[in-house]
């Protein structure tokens, strides 16, 4: 049995930080042990001698591996943006141990057959666990359920119409209630598809003086305010994804201040960029929901501080060069994340490292559902970890995911993700170009 020794890490602990040295062994923590002067280094350097691996951890923060409940990875039916090889290894090179994928792809995954394919192609690449997401109607046609059964036997425990909104309150009541009784999680693309229709941007200053047709948010807030009242009178667990404007913040703070279980997600473009970075016209800040004015990026800074928001979740959304490189108006709306998703939250946020991976780790992971996740170090806990530098400064470029339509392409980030751990198994390592090619493993 392999043993690898994380040597002298800030450890985030169910007891807060702690300088220690962290043993990996049969897939789960073996030992958390206080690194103490003198005395410490003896104990260290006992252990490395029985080790496998020894990594110095010296100046970086080791806490449990991001969670992404909302990432696209293209697989079935449009491989040429993304797989799940290759969504895996972004999300890997992310720090990220664990990936919900959304179930847009061709053909939807509305049946269990499907929701299997997914994850089972998941574990046989072997760098994170791909959980998949289940539609909530068949074929995301909006017009009746998916089979809600078939996909919950199969794992799935996060429901939605990602890309469209079920726009049909009765229907989605119905899912609620199903759902309700067996613990999953409605997810919706809050959007008013008549409000939206023709839009290319936010609706406003920006939109106006280029002459460009806007999404109103209100488009988002109608659709988030009666889905909340549906929360409320359901008591299903319903999660809002990629909240984008302030109006949002609020109704979400007052469903939470009355008791409704409702979780909302926020992505780090939302926090990083405005409606004035669309101005540009380039088609990597044509995203959905549209960038809104700087005022709403600061309620979102503020809402994920306080947990009004949960969770920040990348909506990665990768699109080959070729879909791009068109005229703004004729671009597919979308951006990758994955890879930058952490250095992106941390710059907009610089918060104790404890919130961040709150933010990224525990709230998704129990969000959905993905209990191997998300956890505070501690021995025994299934060793799916992130090592990070906390205030290294870097300029991306360069990506592991297939596609690279990433507006953060040339922006200096502060914190950087040097090591990735799944299962016990090293699955990134900054500068190992080895590590970014994924581990193809025969299936279980």
């Amino acid at each position: 049995m392999s043993e690898i020794l994380l040597a002298g890490g800030a450890v985030l602990t169910p007891d807060g930080e702690v300088k220690a040295d962290v043993t990996l062994s049969g897939g789960r923590v073996a030992a958390v042990e206080p690194v103490r002067e003198g005395v410490g280094r003896e104990i260290g350097a006992g252990r490395a001698r029985a080790a496998d691996r020894v990594i110095d951890l010296s100046g970086l923060v080791l806490g449990p591996g991001f969670v992404d409940i909302h990432a696209h990875l293209r697989e079935p039916g449009q491989e040429w943006k993304e797989d799940i090889a290759s969504g895996s290894a972004a999300a890997a090179a992310g720090g990220f141990t664990a990936v919900v994928a959304m179930p847009n792809t061709d053909p939807p995954t509305d049946s269990g057959h499907l929701a299997r394919y997914i994850s089972d192609r998941g574990r046989q690449v072997g760098l994170v666990e791909v959980a998949p997401a289940g539609c909530i109607t068949a074929g995301l046609d909006g017009a009746r359920l998916a089979h809600l059964d078939e996909l919950f036997a199969a794992g799935v425990r996060v429901f939605t119409d990602d890309g469209m909104t079920v726009a049909d309150a009765g229907l989605l009541r119905r899912a609620m209630e199903y759902l309700e009784a067996r613990g999953g999680v409605i997810a919706q693309h809050a959007e008013d598809p008549g409000l939206s229709r023709g839009g290319h941007m936010h609706e406003g200053e920006v939109s106006s003086l280029l002459g460009m047709a806007g999404i109103p948010a209100l488009a988002e807030t109608v659709v988030a305010a009666r889905d909340l009242a549906l929360a409320e009178l359901t008591g299903a667990s319903y999660h809002i994804q990629h909240v984008s404007c302030a109006e949002t913040v609020d109704l979400i703070r007052a469903a939470k201040a009355k008791g409704a279980p409702v979780t909302a997600e926020v992505t780090p473009h939302h926090l990083r960029f405005s409606d004035r970075h669309a101005a540009s016209m380039d088609p990597v800040f044509k995203m959905y929901p549209p960038l809104r004015p700087p005022a709403d990026a600061e309620a979102l800074i503020e809402a994920l501080r306080e947990g009004v928001i949960d969770a920040a979740a990348t909506d990665h959304a990768p699109h080959a060069a070729h879909e791009k490189d068109v005229p703004f108006e004729e671009a597919p709306k979308g951006v990758t994340g994955l890879e930058t998703a952490f250095a992106a939250v941390r710059s907009a946020l610089d918060p104790d490292p404890r919130l961040l991976f709150r933010r990224m780790s525990v709230a998704p992971a129990a969000i959905g559902a993905l209990h191997r996740h998300g956890r505070w170090i501690e021995p025994g806990i299934p060793a799916n970890l992130a090592a990070v530098a906390w205030d290294e400064e870097w300029t991306v470029e360069g990506f592991a995911s297939r596609s690279s339509n990433s507006p953060f392409v040339g922006e200096t980030l502060t914190g950087r993700v040097r090591y990735t751990f799944y299962e016990g198994r090293l699955t990134y390592e900054l500068g190992n170009s080895g590590s970014r090619t994924p581990e193809v493993r025969g299936a279980p």
